[in-house]
């Protein structure tokens, strides 16, 4: 079948399942939803269940909206919704915005149920009063620059995003030719922890599954030979030949830097694809992304890419919510699942050929308990194909039991404070921070044993990231979601205070417990506490994460009492390491061996292939040997540049 008479077949397909009196229809493809417009869009709302019979038939999201010509006046409309709208629904003034590129009208709201209305009946009268499609987005509980901008951002640009998303549908929907074979090849993060990468590949189609930089210090600004493979910090790109052109796609798993950090330097040099995340990936990213900048211009050094590569990465994002089922390209489906490890993240499903080959890849995974978010799916469609993380992959990754963790934690907090010392935290700001937030916030307020007579200070993008997680609480554990949705977030718990002014205001007050993001301490405010607190032995450092082989927070965890870093006045100065120095297991966003071994031992259906990646060598080989042993397939630990041949 040819493109036009595809093009054709949708059309008749649409037109054969619209209301009678629907009106003229017109169909496009946008990105990879199909756009429908027609001249009576009340008709079409009329029945519930008439836009998902429709999706069903041409196998596509579908977006039905109103021809241009019969929306209302924008400034009628916004009258119109404000009359619609329930008083108590939390809608500000500049909170309705009109795309015509769209025929959207954007709605901010803190109650977006009451926008919503009891099963969608507002909106129904929204659209069939007006002609505009509502698009409800939720007011984040606590201020968020970086939710503003983005949104602002998006809206500013629809008439880019609008050819953009026109250009990807009409490539997405060509002819699809049979496949002849399936590669998958590691582009970065095998046999080792950074720089995630793995380009999977047919012999027409060609997608990254991440692609970051290495978390490890002194590489991160710009390098002459970024993306050749020389440089240990960035994906092996060029060493496979591909360039700009040959890319259909890039699918982030979520939003850490090892698995995003690249992106914005490949449209720096051309890249003009779509990049798929879901939507609290993409804030997070933007977060990450724009905080990289500006940290690598403040040393001094030049970072990879500009804050216009990042907004550039941004106006070609295509956002998907778990479960929805997406071309990314003519041949290639995309499904995302609950990975459990931050907000958003997700485990990929990929659905190749019509049934001929299914790839997951696990990105970062979480299959145990947290308090922040439900455990990582185990149910897809198929598996012939599992990339599933190590980190924690070795025969001794075996994490205490969390209760157990959360009481060794909270006695070396009570310890510290109670001789007079100072407690530092240094934390990822997305996962680990809240979840950190999450325990403290219950033990103090539920526990006396553990309440502390000492200020808990929050301090450099963990407010910035707990924001993000409350515009999404949907993506939460359901007991976390209620107490956002009832204007209780956790995350701004009055035993919380936010650190404010300079850091020697903080550290003068006496003991104190901070929570400052950095995790690793190879940058952020964690490292500028440390150099003030660290020659003090009443003092304490407590590690929660992940700590990179080369990584400051590697080298004092295993006893360095000595190390130069910059001063105030910039020149390199020796600090003493004289704190206490703690390490608590269990909270890690990552699974345990005994998790990792729980994960692949569930799937259903279990995967007939199984590589491991992201974890240090000796990991990723173990796990592989352990998993094939058990699950009795084929299972190995490909190192960097390795070929993978599926077909």
């Amino acid at each position: 079948m040819g493109e036009e008479e595809y093009n054709k077949e949708i059309l008749e397909k649409v037109k054969s399942l619209m209301p009678g009196d629907a009106g003229s229809i017109d169909v496009e493809f946008e990105g990879p939803d199909v756009a429908v417009y027609v001249e009576n869009v009340a008709a079409v709302y009329r029945d519930e269940n008439t836009i998902r019979n429709i999706s069903v038939a041409v196998k596509k999201r579908l977006i039905v909206r109103s021809k241009a010509n019969k929306l209302m006046d924008p400034e009628d409309a916004r009258k119109k919704i404000k009359e619609l709208l329930p008083e108590d629904a939390g809608v500000i003034e500049e909170g309705i915005r009109f795309s015509p590129e769209f025929c959207e009208v954007y709605i901010e709201a803190m109650k977006p149920g009451l926008v919503i209305g009891k099963q969608g009946s507002t909106l129904v009268k929204i659209i069939t009063e007006t002609g505009w499609i509502p698009k409800v987005l939720r007011i984040p509980t606590m201020n968020s620059d970086v939710i503003k901008g983005v949104r602002q951002l998006m809206f500013k640009e629809s008439p880019f995003r609008k050819k953009f998303l026109t250009t990807i549908g009409k490539k997405i929907n060509r002819v699809i030719v049979k496949n002849e074979w399936i590669k998958a090849t590691a582009l970065g993060g095998f046999k080792e922890v950074g720089r995630s990468c793995l380009l999977i590949e047919t012999n027409h189609s060609r997608i990254l599954v991440d692609c970051g930089i290495s978390p490890e210090p002194g590489i991160k600004g710009a390098d002459a030979n970024a993306g050749n493979g020389e440089n240990k910090a960035y994906p092996y790109l060029s060493n496979v030949n591909l360039t700009m052109n040959d890319l259909d796609a890039v699918i982030l798993t979520h939003g850490h830097m090892d698995h995003i950090g690249f992106v914005p330097y490949l449209y720096k040099f051309g890249y003009t694809g779509p990049v798929y995340c879901t939507p609290p990936t993409r804030d997070i990213a933007a977060l990450l992304l724009y905080d990289y900048v500006r940290l690598v211009n403040k040393t001094g050094s030049t970072p990879l890419y500009g804050e216009k590569d990042v907004k550039t990465m941004l106006m070609h994002t295509i956002t998907r919510d778990y479960g929805e089922v997406t071309n990314v390209t003519d041949e290639i489906k995309l499904t995302y699942h609950n990975a459990g490890h931050i907000l958003g993240s997700g485990t990929v499903h990929l659905h190749i050929g019509d049934g001929l080959y299914n790839i997951v890849s696990t990105g970062d995974m979480k299959y145990g308990f947290t308090r922040l978010l439900d455990e990582a799916d185990t149910r897809y469609p198929r598996i012939d194909a599992l990339f599933m993380e190590s980190t924690y992959g070795g025969p001794n990754d075996i994490t205490p039991n969390r209760k157990s963790a959360e009481i060794e934690l909270l006695e070396a907090i009570k310890g510290t404070i109670t001789n007079g010392g100072k407690v530092l935290i240094p934390l990822f700001a997305v996962g680990r921070s809240q979840e950190l937030q999450l325990v403290l916030e219950s033990y103090m307020t539920n526990n006396p044993k553990y309440k502390i007579d000492a200020p808990i200070y929050l301090d450099g993008m963990i407010l910035e990231a707990s924001a993000i997680h409350t515009a999404y609480p949907e993506y939460l554990k359901m007991g976390i979601q209620q107490r956002i949705l009832n204007n209780n977030s956790p995350f701004e718990s009055e035993i919380f205070q936010i650190a404010k002014g300079e850091k020697s205001e903080i550290l003068d007050k006496g003991p104190s417990v901070i929570l400052a993001s950095g995790g690793m301490l190879n940058g952020g405010a964690s490292l500028e506490y440390l150099k003030s607190i660290a020659d003090d032995p009443k003092n304490m450092i407590i590690f929660v994460g992940f700590n990179s082989a080369n990584s400051l927070g590697r080298r004092i965890q295993n006893r360095l009492k000595e190390v130069a870093l910059p001063g105030e006045d910039g020149k390199m100065t020796q600090f003493k390491i004289n704190m206490q120095v703690r390490t608590v297991e269990g909270f890690s966003g990552h699974s345990d061996r005994a998790q990792l071994i729980d994960f692949v031992r569930n799937l259903r259906p279990y995967a007939k292939k199984v590589f491991t990646m992201h974890g240090e060598e000796s990991k990723c080989e173990d796990l592989a040997r352990a998993v094939g042993n058990m699950m009795r397939v084929e299972s190995r630990a490909p190192m960097n540049l390795d070929s993978m041949r599926f077909k």
